[in-house]
């Protein structure tokens, strides 16, 4: 099956696993802003990996204008966020993305990256920072809230490339 990875990656993370699916799975890989300009229809399946920020995939629209064009493709969506794969919200906040019917067309995966401070834009790491506030002055915190402020409170990394074996066997892998 003719394959490529399109990635969309801020910080590296989602770079990352578009790199291992890629080489796992012996495709072609490509940036965003490359894919953009090539005829995917040659493509049998196609992927597609962007990162996560407050519950929205970046640039997820682009594939999701291309959906009725790639009909008879097997498309997925591998989403990298900061959250752990336990996280509760993950499943609702990935399919608030998509209506019903573009949900049907699609596998979506959630793989667990981190944050990169010192890769993050001026304006992220002031987003990071508000929230980190946010969560300081909560009164009654709970123990979730507890563990954010921990992790978000410096940079992190909790990719691991077992998480893109579900990725892997919805391929055929």
């Amino acid at each position: 099956m003719k394959t490529v990875v399109i990635f969309n990656s801020k910080t590296g993370f989602t770079k990352r696993y578009a790199e291992w699916i890629s080489t796992a799975a012996e495709t072609d890989l490509m940036e965003l802003s490359v894919a953009k300009k090539k005829d995917l229809t040659v493509y049998d399946a196609i992927i597609f990996g962007g990162w996560a920020c407050a519950g929205s995939i970046s640039r997820l629209n682009w594939f999701k204008d291309n959906m009725d064009r790639w009909a008879n493709k097997k498309l997925i969506i591998f989403c990298v966020g900061a959250s752990p794969l336990e996280n509760p919200e993950i499943g609702p906040a990935l399919r608030q993305n998509f209506t019903e019917e573009q949900f049907k067309k699609v596998n979506v995966f959630y793989c667990p990256g981190g944050l990169n401070y010192e890769k993050m834009s001026t304006s992220s790491k002031l987003m990071m920072k508000l929230f980190l506030k946010t969560l300081h002055l909560k009164k009654n915190k709970t123990e979730s809230d507890l563990e954010m402020i921990r992790m978000i409170s410096a940079s992190y990394d909790i990719s691991d490339q077992k998480y893109i074996e579900p990725i892997l066997k919805c391929l055929g892998q």
